[in-house]
């Protein structure tokens, strides 16, 4: 197995603490432990006399259920628990796939999601969505893309990094292009719940039997130090083989982050309100700086998740983007991190600092 460095950590990993304004942030403000254990009352007691002993390797019952609360039609068994998004995308990649096999990975993407599955030995075919369509994934396209070996499609939607959200007309034509072809249908929903432009959309586990969503807590709920992640699938007899994978890997999850995260999910509702309001606060200061200097900027206004993908009209958004940061210590993330053209850079949404230094830019 041989992966390329992850781009994006190694770019986070260098500037992320260190670094004024963290201007392309994923995650939005975070809440402490005080305030999630407020949520619930007792919740601080209980805390406190956790044992901090192994937990089930597929994760607490209450968590599960949490999860699983989240969908229409699922149920706790059909949820499995792991350390971050990151490790669920592993896990899943290497045991669905293989050499000889074919997946169609949706892009602009956050690395793992084609990376990993090249790491397995399954050759990969990415799907872009472009900006002239709305960063609408086309789905004449896809089916074009199908082969023989074809095994997975994956979606990300809400989208990182263009806050699109793929429409429900194209995400029904993706599902029944994926039945047809008896093909798995990974999506990647870890900012759905942060829908502010549009419609929330159905989870493709809840459209489809092959459909496996992922999810996490680090992206819409503020609590991305949990290290909380899921995978939510209907075929139990493949959630066995990743958590068997998966013993190679975290075993179980933090006791703390579980007893914390289900917490948070029984009150998702309430914290993902919290982070779309401040995404609607901040969209607006951004479109504004846009509109003043359309010579310089221009983006398709996002509208679900908490980042958005703006052009720099000149081009050379890498050196661009290196400049502000030496100049106002203002980082954005661009565009070639994601693999993309030095066309763009992504702008975080989440954090209600954006209005203290938008002004710098």
């Amino acid at each position: 197995m041989k992966l390329r460095p992850f781009a994006l950590e190694r770019f986070f990993a260098k500037h992320e603490f260190s670094v004024k304004h963290l201007a392309c942030a994923s995650d939005p403000d975070s809440l402490s432990i005080r305030e999630v254990l407020a949520l619930e009352p007792g919740a601080e007691a209980k805390f406190l006399e956790l044992g901090l002993g192994y937990g089930e390797s597929v994760g607490q019952p209450d968590l599960r259920a949490a999860i699983a609360s989240l969908f229409e039609g699922i149920a706790p068994e059909d949820t499995l628990v792991h350390a971050g998004a990151e490790e669920a995308i592993f896990a899943f990649m290497h045991v669905l796939l293989g050499p000889g096999d074919h997946a169609i990975v949706h892009t602009p993407a956050y690395q793992a999601l084609y990376e990993v599955a090249e790491s397995a030995g399954a050759s990969v075919t990415r799907w872009e969505a472009r900006e002239a369509d709305g960063w609408q994934p086309d789905v004449e396209a896809l089916a074009r893309l199908i082969r023989p070996e074809t095994k997975l499609i994956v979606i990300n939607s809400p989208h990182n990094p263009t806050g699109a959200l793929i429409s429900r007309d194209r995400l029904d034509a993706i599902v029944a292009l994926a039945r047809k072809h008896g093909l798995w249908l990974f999506g990647d929903e870890v900012y759905r719940g942060v829908e502010y432009g549009a419609p929330q959309s159905p989870s493709v586990v809840e459209l489809y039997d092959r459909g496996v969503s992922l999810g996490a807590t680090a992206k819409v709920y503020g609590l991305a130090g949990l290290r909380i992640g899921w995978l939510v699938c209907r075929d139990r007899a493949l959630l066995e083989r990743v958590a068997t994978f998966k013993d190679y890997l975290t075993i179980c999850s933090p006791g703390p982050s579980e007893f914390l995260a289900a917490i948070a999910l029984r009150h998702a509702e309430q914290l993902a309100g919290r982070t779309k309001k401040i995404v609607e606060a901040n969209v607006p200061l951004v479109q504004r700086l846009i509109d003043e200097r359309p010579e310089q900027f221009s983006w398709i206004c996002p509208v679900a998740g908490t980042t958005g993908f703006v052009r720099y009209v000149p081009g050379g958004a890498e050196r661009w983007t290196r400049g502000l940061l030496e100049e106002s210590g203002v980082l954005f993330l661009p565009g070639p991190i994601f693999d993309f053209a030095d066309t763009h850079f992504r702008i975080g949404l989440g954090r209600s600092a954006l209005a203290n230094w938008i002004q710098l830019v």
